[in-house]
């Protein structure tokens, strides 16, 4: 059994900082963690290897200081890993990320499953796993819950959250999965998988070494370009209407049709 997780190392939420005048995240000296979703699909990933055996392969795309991402996983468990990193892939959007790594899962070799956080926290899309599935030609279950693995060990029983309550859904291998934290609570690192992980070599990937085309990665790669951004004001004010329960109701109807609500 080959598996995949892709993680992401995202800035700490509890340390970042805005700079009002530009407008952009202040990531100078903000520390940076894995994306708390990744941690569930890292946690599924090892437990399909503990019922099935194989091995699980993180791969992520950033800076090379990603690598200490990629060692984390590795302290839970994890075989190995590898970091997608170049220049030319600054700037990529969603569309251009799920290029960039479905070469490099592509470069692993034959893979039976990827499994991923539900969403990244930095971006809030949920389109990297659906976007790797399209890329690979896997079918892909989103939002699972509860995952089993079907008799004969040919695929997955997965159960998905959906806006109207679940659905059941049985998947052959190769399959992409996107994870919620309610699938599983991530094991904790041991201290021989912290050992083996610091000596651990992870290697780092260029656009060259996964046959990137260069006009599908970057940001010659993204349709989707960021403008703007800025942090919404939010005003309010309140009053407080007097007199008896009808005047009241009527005082109320006439500040909603002021406001435009009804």
């Amino acid at each position: 059994m080959d598996i995949v997780v892709c993680i992401k190392q995202v800035p700490d939420a509890e340390s970042v900082k805005w700079d009002h005048k530009t407008g952009t995240l202040i990531r100078d000296g903000v520390k940076s963690v894995i994306n708390p979703f990744d941690y569930h699909a890292i946690e599924a990933a090892l437990t399909l290897k503990d019922e099935l055996g194989g091995k699980v392969i993180a791969v992520t795309m950033g800076p090379p200081q990603a690598q200490e991402a990629i060692r984390e996983a590795m302290s839970m468990g994890v075989d190995g890993g590898v970091v997608v990193s170049d220049r030319a892939f600054a700037g990529a959007d969603t569309l251009a990320t799920t290029y960039t790594l479905a070469q490099a899962i592509k470069k692993l070799g034959d893979v039976d499953v990827v499994f991923c956080g539900k969403q990244a926290i930095d971006g809030d899309t949920a389109q990297v796993g659906p976007g790797l599935a399209v890329r690979l030609r896997f079918p892909c279950v989103t939002y699972a819950s509860q995952m089993d693995i079907l008799d004969g060990e040919r695929g997955l029983r997965i159960r998905r959250i959906s806006e109207h309550g679940f659905d059941v859904v049985e998947v052959e291998f190769p399959v992409v999965v996107t994870v919620l934290s309610s699938l599983n609570t991530p094991r904790v690192p041991s201290l021989k998988g912290k050992m083996r992980a610091k000596k651990a070599e992870v290697p780092l990937w260029s656009a060259s070494d996964i046959d990137a085309s260069l006009d599908k990665i970057g940001l010659s790669g993204s349709p989707t370009k960021v403008y703007s951004t800025f942090i919404p004001k939010f005003e309010a004010r309140r009053e407080f209407i007097e007199g008896g329960a009808e005047e009241q109701a009527d005082a109320l109807v006439e500040r909603l049709k002021e406001a435009g609500i009804i």
